[in-house]
């Protein structure tokens, strides 16, 4: 199982070049990942209807005892093949869908094949949080899917209302998953075999979670962001709101009923909403004329009657609720991809305009049919067996866990909203394909130019319709595993006939009433018409949001008065205010050693009197300077603390930002503007004052409030038996907290961009690091002749390479010495910046003739790739491994694989620092000379 997820994600990442490549066709290769995961599920088939359970588990976060498990039972199994059967006929749909140069596809391939690999993660995790997160990832990958197409309003906006209103329900879940996690066991076999004592902390918990699977499966009153997500293209709709993505929701009700089932408001919410979302659906769905919205106000309706059935936790109804899964999980999505394909072929999904569709396209006219009459419950399909199933199961509970009044109230909503069904599931069949007379007599056929190989997908799926209508009893043995877990008497098998029961007569009730509703659609369209308007749920959501955004307008314009000091001022006074008002009354009794040697103390003193000199200097230039000083002052306090590399690090980094600040000052005046010590400076004076002594005294509070000894301490020893190294600094970088250093190299990323689209923001592009490059009409020179200097260019070059060659030694021998990537990427930087100072922007490009971009990209990726290595030979991600090796020159050599992630990030420093010279230097010169000014 592990695999097949990580193969997924694997795909997702080779998808859009692979795109970019073979276009189209690329959804081919792409669709072998979830058949290959499909193939092997059926081939479990035996195992899990004996009741065998598969398990898997990797090591998640061994010092909080948490594995990431996943786990195979019959539940897992049946949504496995479900995502990942219909999810490879998607694919394989999407390759005659899109036109062969969709500029888009890059995007979707990878996006669409990473969703069928969260939603595969999603049903066979094993570990609430796990679940959670892949929970999520189907959210946001969702919302790029439904927004495929950015460009129409009504994408990003259906986009943005889904996205919203699941990850409402989401972040509640997240909530009471952490709540049953801490009180029985994140790992959820485990919960459920022993879960949490009643109690009201138990009850809020379990109704947070059903938030969360309510809202991701559409029910009253989330219900209509699905019928809103038909923006998305129509793969994406016969996936995620047919056989995926909205049976999340379901799937959580079912795994927690065995334990839950009985926990006070539980069968409240899921079969009162569950009934009303389904008799809502039916209702809103006969007034639809766009087949697609029809379809997704059905499957609105479809979803409340799982999870009415869901709710009711008992062996009947769960059996039901599995077989209803997988028939409407076939059904729905033929019935998406037809719609597909007559959208395709004429142009509309406007049923009223559609005539004659169904004598010129006899192959889609009946897989339709098909579906259709499974989902009204005709024998001998699948739904009619699933359906009878759900009756039997509402028939039961009257004298089961519902009672009398329960039970009524699911058989009388379960037959009406089939009655619903079955009037919708006829006009869909009638609109789409009956060639309809009017007064003028027989209108003409639409015309259709549709592709043949589009019918691959629904006809499969309709043929497995029809088929599994005869397999009742090898599925009521695949189910009965689940079904055995809840309480109840044993229910009868899946199939066709099981005489003259109630629940036959309910279901021939409920097709003969949809028959009449259809027939009698004018009178009803009218009564529907007349019917009063109750409220709309996303006309509630529209205006909240509109008052919401109002709301923040007038925050904004209340509070964002476009000062910077005044914001800078605000926080420092909450500082002051929150946390320096509580260490001060922390701070009797608090020790103080002012320092451990006389040297301490002087460079202590150089370093105020450094700041104070830099605050009263009038000269941008001399400010700078004295800054500057207090920097290499703690560079200094690191070394006597015997802390070389930390001192090393400071000595460069406050080279390179000295060196920028300058740059920068270019564009400032030479002096601060002189003011008299007024009201407003008085103000700061004392503000300022305040900040530093709250900021002293939390400092002096936090070393005082220790009181066990440092994990620090366990640090030397770790990083030579564990990281392979004797520098600790180092080794804590790229091994004991390399998850810190992936995050912040990350950042770092993110800031070089940042940094190069503001300074190159006049260019409107969002990357000109390497724009400067000398083109045809641009030729090579140098800095003018005033600005000049030979002995600075010969020095230059004389210690460039010098500089480089440095930059390699601390890159390779700070796992045992001070240096690292970090510091010899800041070395490498200086030498650049060196070229830049010595020769000006062309000399730069001349000395590093790549893109910044290029640099950054790589050493995220070399990182990325070093992190992700280990788990390919059985270990965990960013572990490292050591190795040693005896080279004809060089000897004895012990190389450490952590290397290869500190490679990624002198990369990225290098690339950083290139960005950020090319743009305060280069990019200010450029500008300069644009504007006729002379740096």
């Amino acid at each position: 199982m592990t695999l097949l997820l990580l193969a997924h994600f694997v795909a997702a990442a080779v998808a859009p070049g692979l795109a970019k490549v073979i276009h189209r066709r690329s959804f081919l290769v792409l669709a072998l990942v979830p058949g290959a995961a499909f193939l092997w599920l059926l081939a479990q088939t035996s195992l899990i209807a004996r009741g065998d359970v598969i398990t898997e588990s990797i090591q998640w976060v061994p010092t909080l005892g948490m594995d990431f498990t996943l786990r195979l039972g019959a539940l897992q199994w049946l949504l496995g093949l479900l995502v990942t059967g219909v999810g490879a006929l998607a694919l394989l749909y999407c390759t005659w869908y899109f036109k062969h140069d969709d500029p888009s596809l890059w995007r979707f391939t990878g996006v669409f094949t990473a969703f069928a690999g969260a939603m595969f993660g999603l049903v066979v995790a094993d570990n609430l949080l796990a679940l959670y997160v892949f929970w999520e990832l189907t959210t946001v990958f969702s919302y790029t899917l439904i927004g495929h197409n950015p460009v129409r309003s009504a994408n990003r906006r259906s986009a943005t209302q889904a996205l919203l209103v699941t990850t409402f329900g989401g972040l509640a879940m997240l909530v009471g998953t952490i709540i049953l996690g801490e009180t029985s066991s994140y790992t959820i076999s485990e919960m459920l075999a022993d879960p949490p004592p009643a109690g009201a902390l138990t009850t809020v918990a379990v109704t947070l979670v059903l938030l969360g699977a309510l809202t991701k499966s559409a029910q009253i009153p989330f219900h209509f962001w699905l019928p809103g997500a038909m923006a998305a293209p129509t793969p994406v709709s016969a996936y995620l709101h047919a056989a995926s993505m909205v049976k999340a929701g379901i799937y959580l009700i079912l795994l927690l009923a065995p334990a839950f089932a009985t926990t006070p408001g539980w069968r409240p919410l899921t079969i009162g909403l569950g009934i009303g979302t389904m008799l809502i659906g039916g209702w809103r769905a006969l007034r639809q004329d766009d087949l697609k919205l029809l379809l997704a106000f059905g499957t609105v309706s479809q979803l409340g009657m799982m999870t009415a059935l869901a709710g009711v936790g008992s062996k009947a109804a769960a059996l039901a609720t599995l077989a209803l899964v997988m028939s409407h999980a076939l059904f729905k999505s033929t019935l998406f991809f037809t719609v597909g394909i007559i959208d395709k072929g004429t142009g509309t999904r406007d049923l009223t305009q559609l005539h004659g569709l169904g004598r010129r396209l006899p192959v889609l006219a009946v897989t339709a049919t098909i579906a259709a009459a499974s989902m009204t419950g005709v024998p001998p399909l699948i739904g009619f067996v699933a359906k009878e199933s759900a009756l039997a199961a509402a028939v039961e509970s009257l004298h089961g866990p519902l009672g009398t009044a329960g039970g009524l109230f699911l058989i009388i909503g379960l037959v009406l909203g089939s009655a619903l069904t079955a009037a919708y599931s006829i006009r869909f069949v009638w609109g789409a394909f009956v060639t309809k007379t009017t007064t003028g007599g027989s209108p003409q056929p639409t015309p259709f130019a549709g592709s043949k190989p589009l019918l691959i997908a629904p006809v499969v799926l309709a043929a497995v319709t029809l088929a599994e209508g005869f397999l009742g009893g090898p599925l009521t043995r695949a189910f009965a595993p689940y079904a055995t877990t809840l309480p109840g008497a044993a229910p009868d098998d899946l199939a066709l006939w099981h005489g003259f029961t109630p629940a036959l007569g309910l279901s021939v009730l409920a097709i003969g009433g949809g028959v009449l509703l259809f027939r009698w659609r004018a009178p009803f369209a009218r009564l529907q018409a007349a019917a009063p308007q109750v409220v709309d749920a996303e006309r509630v959501y529209q205006r909240f949001m509109r008052a919401l955004d109002r709301f923040a307008v007038e925050v904004t314009a209340l509070s964002q008065g476009g000062s910077l000091p005044n914001y800078l001022g605000t926080i420092f006074v909450v500082v002051i205010l929150a946390p320096g008002a509580v260490a001060a009354t922390a701070l009797p009794g608090s020790s103080v050693r002012p320092w451990d040697t006389v040297s301490q103390a002087a460079v202590g003193f150089f370093l105020i009197i450094a700041a104070i000199l830099a605050v009263r200097s009038r000269n941008r230039i001399q400010s700078v300077m004295f800054v500057g000083l207090t920097g290499y002052g703690l560079a200094l306090l690191f070394q006597m603390h015997g802390a070389p590399d930390l001192a090393l690090t400071q000595v460069l980094v406050e080279t390179f930002s000295l060196v920028l600040f300058v740059l920068v000052l270019r564009k400032l005046p030479v002096d601060f503007r002189r003011r008299p010590l007024g009201r407003g400076r008085l103000w700061r004076l004392v503000l300022a004052g305040s900040v530093g002594l709250a900021v002293s005294t939390l400092t002096v509070v936090a070393a005082n409030a220790r009181i066990e000894a440092p994990i620090s301490r366990a640090f030397p020893q770790a990083a030579y038996d564990f990281g392979h190294g004797r520098n600790v600094v180092n080794v804590t970088l790229v091994d004991i907290r390399a998850w810190d250093t992936l995050g912040e190299i990350s950042v770092l990323v993110a800031a070089a961009t940042g940094i190069a689209s503001l300074v190159f923001l006049r260019t409107q592009e969002a990357d000109r690091s390497w724009s400067n490059r000398r083109t045809a009409d641009e030729p090579a020179r140098g800095l003018p002749k005033e600005r000049r200097s030979v002995i600075l260019e010969v020095a230059t070059r004389l210690v460039f390479h010098v500089m480089i060659l440095l930059s390699l030694y601390l890159l390779f021998s700070g796992h045992n010495q001070p240096g690292g990537g970090f510091a010899g990427g800041l070395v490498l930087g200086l030498a650049l910046l060196a070229r830049y100072l010595a020769g000006g922007r062309h000399e730069l490009d001349h000395a590093a003739p790549v893109s910044a971009g290029a640099v950054l990209g790589a050493g995220l990726s070399v990182s990325a790739i070093a992190a992700l290595v280990p788990l390919a030979f059985g270990g965990t991600v960013l572990q490292s491994a050591a190795v040693d090796v005896t080279l004809p020159i060089w000897g004895d050599v012990h190389f450490v694989s952590a290397l290869i992630f500190d490679i990624g990030v002198y990369l990225i420093v290098t690339g950083l620092a290139l960005d950020v010279v090319r743009s305060l230097g280069a990019g200010i010169d450029k500008h300069s000379d644009e504007d006729g000014v002379t740096a």
